[in-house]
């Protein structure tokens, strides 16, 4: 499962909380160390300027780095000076209250001093740097790593659709040649014919950009393949159409039901030893709006439907499906009457 990324307009709202946490623990450990209430103000005080504005410049420094392209190691040199110049002012600051004021006065080894104090904000303005780190960087670094993830997925899966493409209209466009071929001295009228109708299958092909398709374009298209298969095996072969009217509109990939029908025809229907092959391409919607297309032959059956499965049409089939429409599924029903190959698909949305 996919961590939710922090929304953007949340993420310094998570910042603030956080550096308020800390700072109310800090104020915690010095009232449970017994220290002077008017170190534990004077420190809150100095805390809830010098933070706002370290937060702040780190914040606006770490924007400008990013629009700069500046390299890690130079934005981290910035942000490292700008706590330096922040924390040091602030040591300084402290330092001068402290010699009017003698109960805010540090307890130095060697006594206090501007230098001291100076250096004491310092180091303590690198502990702000890394809280700031924490809070504010943190999360932005964790969004972007996973939404560099998702996006290297999805151009992994866009390119292994690409390969299926690649390979599966070849295909589809090889085994039609054949058919058309076979045709060329037994009846040319039909060939020219044929030819004809394949023109217009490639230039819906080709015209066609979207990778998802009305079921009823699909339909359409399936319809001039089913006329040049029944052409070629005039007498032998037929198609019937069982297309329910309310999920013509259903939406589902291009050429997703082509391998299907043509597996249908070639390991099913022409099978059978009467010539009485039939193909049957069905559509429809369950009660819970899930889509469910069904190819179903005629042929004598197979011994173990698996055997289909294997085939690289439904091999790219099934991963497309995986690949497009996650909530959908591909199995196969086979006896000695015929098989049918059955796709479903989950209404998408909520």
């Amino acid at each position: 499962m996919t961590a939710e990324p922090v929304p953007a307009r949340r993420r310094p709202v998570l910042g603030v909380l956080v550096v308020m946490g800390v700072m109310l623990l800090q104020v915690a450990t010095d009232l449970v160390a017994g220290r002077e209430s008017a170190r534990i103000l004077a420190r809150l005080a100095f805390m809830s300027l010098e933070l706002p504005m370290l937060m702040f410049a780190l914040s606006a420094a770490f924007r400008w780095s990013i629009r700069q392209r500046m390299s890690a190691a130079r934005g981290l040199a910035t942000s490292i000076g700008i706590a330096t110049g922040i924390g040091g002012a602030f040591g300084v600051l402290y330092g001068v209250v402290a010699m009017h004021v003698p109960a805010l006065r540090l307890h130095f080894p060697n006594g206090v001093s501007l230098a001291r104090t100076s250096l004491f904000g310092v180091l303590n303005a690198q502990l702000y740097f890394g809280l700031w780190a924490l809070a504010f960087v943190y999360p932005v670094a964790v969004e972007s790593a996973g939404a560099r993830a998702l996006e290297a997925q999805r151009l992994r899966s866009d390119a292994e659709l690409g390969r299926l493409r690649a390979h599966l209209e070849p295909h589809f466009l090889l085994n039609t040649l054949n058919a058309i071929a076979g045709l060329v001295t037994e009846d040319p009228r039909g060939a020219r014919r044929l030819l004809v109708c394949l023109g217009e299958l490639l230039r819906d092909a080709v015209q066609e950009t979207s990778e998802l398709q009305r079921l009823d374009r699909q339909i359409e298209w399936l319809r001039r393949y089913a006329q040049i298969l029944e052409t070629r095996h005039h007498g032998v072969l037929r198609f019937r159409w069982e297309v329910a009217s309310e999920c013509e509109e259903a939406m589902l990939p291009r050429l997703l039901l082509q391998p299907l029908v043509e597996n249908a025809v070639k390991h099913g229907a022409l099978r059978r030893t009467d010539g009485a092959g039939q193909v049957v391409v069905g559509a429809s919607l369950r009660a819970d709006g899930a889509l469910v297309c069904v190819v179903e032959d005629n042929g004598p059956g197979m011994p173990d439907a698996d055997v289909r499965a294997g085939a690289f049409g439904v091999q790219a089939v099934r991963r497309r499906l995986e690949l497009e429409v996650p909530r959908a599924s591909l199995r196969f029903e086979t006896s000695g009457r015929g098989t049918r190959s059955i796709v479903e698909i989950e209404r998408q949305g909520p």
